[in-house]
């Protein structure tokens, strides 16, 4: 399977790169947020299409198990919440960016590889006009 393309707004881009800038080196999942950093394309929060998971958006997606959720991507000081994925969570990094309808393999804890798959977009802020969230 292709890795697909990602696309990150600036804003998100730029609070992303400030938070992992914030972590010490060891902090689990900062190293795999900042790969995915690197490979994104980033856009203006405008240019955003409505169907890219983007920071603080709801999200329904799937493993390949057929086992489904439907969480919202945050970060890190707001993963406590009910319903919440930190960006920093091994799932939430592999969520950012993702388009509806497209997978990628991704490790999980333990070391398992899963399909993960953006199934819909029910939540997405640049949709909605809210560019500083």
């Amino acid at each position: 399977m292709k890795t697909p393309d990602i696309t990150v707004s600036t804003i998100d881009f730029d609070r992303l790169d400030q938070l992992l800038n914030s972590l010490s080196g060891d902090t689990i999942g900062s190293d795999t947020l900042r790969q995915e950093l690197e490979r994104a394309i980033v856009v203006a929060p405008q240019q955003l299409p409505g169907d890219v998971v983007s920071m603080n958006s709801t999200v329904r997606f799937s493993f390949g198990d057929g086992k489904s959720s439907c969480l919202t991507l945050v970060y890190p000081k707001d993963a406590a919440q009910s319903g919440a994925i930190s960006i920093l969570a091994p799932v939430g990094s592999a969520l950012l960016g993702l388009r509806v309808g497209n997978s990628i393999n991704w490790p999980l804890p333990g070391g398992d590889m899963s399909t993960i798959t953006v199934d819909e977009v029910l939540y997405q802020p640049e949709r909605e006009g809210a560019y500083h969230r």
